[in-house]
Order: C-alpha cells, then sequence, then structure tokens
C-alpha cells in the first residue's frame, strides 16, 4: 500500500473530519423534483443523487434517501418533473429543501410558480428554463453487497416532453453554460457553476 493513498473501507469509518464520498463524485447534477400527491398539493425538493441513465427513450433518475415526500408522490401518482437548477435560481432551490410537513408546498415557500406541464399532471418551475416531463418506469430500493436492503429509494422516469428556453438554443445546439447550471459538490454547503472558461472539446476515437 502506498503511504502517499489514504486508504479505508466504508463500513469502518472513513477516518476524516467529513466523509469524502460526496465531494469525489462531484460537481453532482441536481435533481430538482417536483411533484403532487393523489390529492394534488404540490412538493418540489432538490436531490444531488440524480443523473441520466438512457438516450433511447430518455430515462432520467433520483435517489430518494429514505421515504421523502417526492418519492411518495411519484409513487402514488406515477409522475414527476425534473427542473434545472441554476444560479439565479440558486436561493429559492436551497428554500425548497427546507424540513416541512407534506402539506407545505415548497412553490409558495421558495417564491416560485408551479406551472402547468403538458403531457404530466405535475406542474413543473415556470421560472426554470428547462424542465422535463417524466411519467415514472420503475422504483428500486437500493441494496448493499450483502444483498441487505437499505434505507434509499432510486426513482427512475422516462422523459416524455421536454420544455427549453429558446434563448439556451445557439443555433439549433443547446448551450450548457448560457444556462448556469449549478451542481453539488461536497462538504455541508459546497456548490459549483459552469463556466464557458472551464470548457473544452475532445471527440471519439474513430
Amino acid at each position: 500500500m502506498h503511504d502517499d493513498m489514504h486508504y479505508y473501507e466504508p463500513a469502518q469509518g472513513h477516518g476524516l473530519p467529513h466523509d469524502p464520498f460526496n465531494a469525489i463524485i462531484a460537481p453532482r447534477p441536481i435533481g430538482w423534483i417536483s411533484t403532487q400527491d393523489a390529492e394534488g398539493r404540490l412538493n418540489l425538493a432538490p436531490y444531488s443523487f440524480f443523473n441520466g441513465f438512457n438516450y433511447t427513450p430518455p430515462i432520467i433518475g433520483f435517489s430518494s434517501v429514505s421515504r421523502k415526500d417526492s418519492l411518495n408522490n411519484a409513487e402514488a401518482t406515477g409522475e414527476f418533473c425534473w427542473n434545472l437548477a441554476t444560479r439565479p435560481l440558486a436561493e429559492a432551490m436551497n428554500q425548497s429543501c427546507a424540513a416541512v410537513a407534506p402539506d407545505v408546498d415548497e412553490f409558495a415557500l421558495s417564491g416560485l410558480t408551479p406551472v402547468a406541464s403538458r403531457v404530466v399532471n405535475v406542474p413543473r418551475v415556470l421560472e426554470s428554463p428547462v424542465s422535463f416531463e417524466c411519467k415514472v418506469t420503475q422504483i428500486i430500493q437500493l441494496q448493499g453487497a450483502d444483498k441487505a436492503s437499505v434505507s434509499s429509494w432510486l426513482v427512475l422516469g422516462e422523459v416524455v416532453a421536454v420544455h427549453i428556453a429558446k434563448s439556451l438554443l445557439v443555433d439549433g445546439i443547446y448551450d450548457t453554460a448560457a444556462a448556469e447550471p449549478i451542481m453539488r459538490g461536497g462538504g455541508p454547503a459546497d456548490y459549483f457553476q459552469l463556466s464557458r472558461e472551464a470548457n473544452f472539446q475532445m471527440y471519439r476515437p474513430r
């Protein structure tokens, strides 16, 4: 073992002031998920365990660590929306992660506007420049290597409708940096923002 490498086995603890796992898998895109329950009560919450998993059909997913309202609502209705979290919306996004009762509307709490979707019943965030309307395809309770269930659920959904601000389409190409997406870093409060200066191009080998 190299002395210049910090080694640990997670089950035995990391031996550091803060768990580095989230900081290493970083920055992570934010799953800003809007849902509603069977009675139509709205919920909006950010998830840092989020990503895309398939092209055709397009499938995205977020993981709920413990049973949270987004999971319960998606399970009950079979629908959710993903909304792009951007630098101008960072404070509102942060407000929407407050630990509040299920009947509290995080749209109102964050000063955001729910707007009707086109295909699903769940509203999206009007202020967000990009939104995906999704229908749930699978909800999977995660397991450890020992096959024991853990208290986390992966919610996968097919993207059935897409909303993109036309200002982000340059000659028909989506301008990722122009949207100012924010991403979750490590530690208790670190976030990152894309910049055009950090961009580089690299094509696949032929």
